[in-house]
């Protein structure tokens, strides 16, 4: 029995007892939950419906609960139900009824922990869209990771999910790189606010080699070569360091085809006319602070010139008409004025503003020895995605980026994730599915197949992995609602715990001349249903489930 089929007894339970009692039906709350207790000795499973159910039906809340345990431990599958304290409910499960889960995994297989919840959500999801102007530095990498697993959670509970990648390709920074280019080209210094390290040199190498005679040009004409071919350089090379990484995108947008389409003419003439952009000092401004901005924005230079906001709003309004519903925006640490001013443009369009979602991501910190990494032997000012994935590989790389929110700033120790100990998260979870997919081996080689006695798992720690696995759905779900792959993460390591723990107390295969029995096929199945649910959960963070380690 899942937390979820248990939460909707619990609800018709409680709704019968109301119904009895001639009591309110509307004092039950709609999301009637259960949750495990920290001290297993509490019980399976416990809740709180009395107590928030109690005030609004006019009874007191041990009383309610009475009557709730009451009619819980007459209904199948509960072994026991017990009040405690104010009036939360203890529940215990039978044998059989928490067993039955491990039936449910095995005949869900991969689409164990998926749901439908967003069905029909058509979501934009745009993350990583560095400047086409050098190597992904950590904070990139870090939402390469995050913004990938994200899209596999949301994917997995049901939504359609469009991957993107916004090319910055146009204004300052991309002059700034050509010139860059052009200065390593002619064995000059690096121009003011230009960009140094070695990739400079390298991709402008590359340019000359491409055409030939680049350097005889005119300036325009040399800065135009550089700038077409030197930016595709750089763009393909993020693109492919991207897969490399396990990251995939759908659509590659680049920023340059708004203004060449006429794109962003038009969204802001749709602005002037709905009256959302107003005329002063020369500028066109946007009323951003009808909407919640902290202030108007200048959309419309005095010059007559674009600002840079122009091409988000006609990148926001391009996207709702290719049809999202939701566009989910992951950007970094010196981006939090995106969050009202994207919802600003939204809502000047006429748009509901909860169709843009900001998620901000901190910086990310490399330690080896215990000290800063501060600069990258390539890219001379920053660390960047070759630096860790040199040091640690994809796997780990993407573990721990993503183990952790992205609210805070994080610190990754290269010497704790390149180790291969239990202290090592990553390690940690894959030597579990490892591990089960030796005993797997050895059970085949010993002819015990999986059998379905789930009323023989009555072992404490068999219990515990049994409700640890049936965790994983709720997990799934409120990582996708919440917009945190890290607490699949979390709970893969929980889990990893839960099955080592259980190994250890509980052997699963027969030894010596002993006969096979019903109970070691029954802990088999649970052993690969627990195998899945490891593989399932390491597959929407897009990091491999080893058969051997």
């Amino acid at each position: 029995m899942t937390p979820d089929v248990l939460a909707e007894l619990v609800r018709d339970v409680a709704r019968d007892v109301l119904t009895e009692r001639a009591l309110d039906l509307s004092a039950l709350p709609a999301d009637v939950g259960v949750e495990r207790p920290r001290n297993p000795e509490h019980g399976d499973y416990a809740t709180n419906v009395a107590l928030r159910t109690a005030k609004k039906a006019g009874v007191p809340p041990r009383e309610l609960a009475t009557w709730l345990a009451g009619a819980l431990a007459a209904r199948d599958g509960i072994a026991a139900a017990e009040i405690a304290g104010p009036g939360f409910i203890n529940l215990r499960l039978d044998a059989d009824a928490q067993g039955a889960l491990v039936g449910e995994i095995l005949a869900g297989g991969e689409a164990y922990g998926t749901g439908d919840e967003y069905a029909g959500s058509n979501v934009n999801l745009e993350f990583v869209s560095a400047n086409p102007t050098g190597p992904l530095h950590l904070g990139g990498t870090r939402w390469a990771a995050v913004g990938d697993a994200l899209g596999r959670v949301l994917t997995a509970r049901g939504a359609k999910v469009t991957r993107e990648y916004y090319f910055n390709d146009a204004g300052a920074q991309i002059d700034r790189f050509v010139d860059s280019l052009a200065a390593a080209a002619g064995n000059e210094p690096v121009p003011e606010n230009g960009y140094g390290g070695d990739y400079i040199g390298e991709i402008a190498s590359r340019v000359v080699a491409a055409e030939p005679g680049v350097l005889e040009l005119s300036a325009d004409a040399r800065d135009e070569a550089f700038r077409r071919v030197g930016v595709g350089f750089m763009f393909a090379e993020i693109a492919e360091k991207l897969r490399e990484f396990g990251t995939e995108f759908d659509v590659w947008f680049h920023e340059q085809s708004l203004h060449d389409s006429g794109a962003v003419d038009a969204a802001v003439a749709q602005l002037k006319d709905n009256g959302s952009l107003y005329e002063a000092d020369g500028a066109w401004w946007l009323r951003s602070t009808d909407h919640g901005d902290d202030k108007d924005r200048v959309v419309i230079k005095s010059d007559g010139r674009p600002a840079y906001i122009a091409g988000d709003i006609a990148y926001l309004r391009d996207k709702r008409a290719r049809g999202f519903n939701l566009c989910i925006y992951m950007l970094g640490a010196d981006h939090h004025g995106y969050i009202s001013r994207l919802k600003a443009a939204a809502a000047a369009f006429g748009d509901d503003p909860g169709v843009v979602e900001v998620l901000i991501g901190q910086m990310v910190n490399l330690l080896k020895d215990g000290q800063p990494i501060r600069m990258s032997k390539r890219a001379g000012t920053v660390v960047t995605m070759d630096d860790l994935l040199e040091a640690v590989g994809v796997d780990a790389a993407r573990y721990s980026l993503i183990r952790s929110s992205v609210d805070s700033a994080l610190d990754v120790d290269l010497d704790l994730i390149a180790s291969r100990t239990s202290d090592n998260p990553v390690f940690y979870v894959q030597y579990a599915h490892a591990r089960l997919s030796s005993l797997a081996r050895n059970a085949a080689d010993l002819g015990v197949t999986p059998g379905e006695s789930y009323g023989l798992l009555e072992h404490p720690r068999e219990g515990d992995l049994i409700r640890t696995l049936g965790e994983f759905p709720d997990v799934v779900r409120g990582a996708a609602e919440l917009r945190e792959p890290h607490r699949v993460a979390r709970y893969l390591e929980t889990l990893a715990s839960a099955y080592h723990k259980f190994y250890d107390a509980c052997r699963v295969l027969p030894m010596g001349d002993e006969e096979i029995s019903d109970l070691h096929r029954a802990r088999l199945a649970l052993c690969v249903a627990a195998r899945q649910v490891l593989a399932n959960g390491l597959a929407l963070m897009g990091v491999s489930a080893p058969e051997r380690m």
